[in-house]
C-alpha cells in the first residue's frame, strides 16, 4: 500500500554561531499517527452490574475508515483507584468492560493505531464516564 522508497528531510538551524543541517530518512507507513477517536459513549447493560457497553466513532480526520480500518486500545480506571488498566488491541468501535466494580464509577478512553500496525498510536480520546448497571 505504501511505497518502500524513503524521503528526506532537510533539518537546518542557523543562528549566530552558524548553520547546521541534518538529513532525516523516513518512510510514510512509519509516520501515521491517526487523531483520537470521537464520540465515545459509555452505557450500562441492563441487567448486568459488571459490564459497560462502549461505543466510539474512528476519528473524522481518519479517510475511508472502511478500506483503511484502525484497531482500539482502551484504557480504564475505576473513579478513586490509582490502577489504570489497558486492554486490546481491537477491531470493532464497541467493547463491552466485564469484571467491573457493581456500583462504581469508571473513567474510560480509546485510543487508535493504523490496523496494519503502521506509525503509533494516536493520543487517549477525550474521557467518558459511566457506572455499571444497578437494580432499581
Amino acid at each position: 500500500m505504501f511505497s518502500l522508497t524513503p524521503y528526506v528531510l532537510n533539518v537546518t538551524a542557523t543562528n549566530a554561531l552558524g548553520t547546521a543541517s541534518s538529513l532525516l530518512p523516513f518512510l510514510l507507513e512509519n509516520i501515521i499517527k491517526p487523531d483520537p477517536p470521537e464520540d465515545l459513549r459509555v452505557s450500562p447493560v441492563p441487567g448486568e452490574p459488571k459490564k459497560l457497553l462502549l461505543e466510539w466513532s474512528p476519528p473524522g480526520s481518519w479517510p475511508f475508515p472502511e478500506y483503511f480500518p484502525l484497531k482500539y486500545r482502551i484504557r480504564y480506571v475505576r473513579d478513586e483507584d490509582s490502577v489504570t488498566r489497558t486492554i486490546g488491541p481491537y477491531e470493532q468501535t464497541s467493547y463491552t468492560l466485564t469484571g467491573l466494580r457493581p456500583g462504581a464509577l469508571h473513567h474510560i478512553q480509546v485510543a487508535a493505531k493504523d490496523f496494519t500496525d503502521y506509525g503509533e498510536f494516536s493520543a487517549w480520546s477525550l474521557p467518558a464516564s459511566g457506572t455499571p448497571w444497578t437494580e432499581p
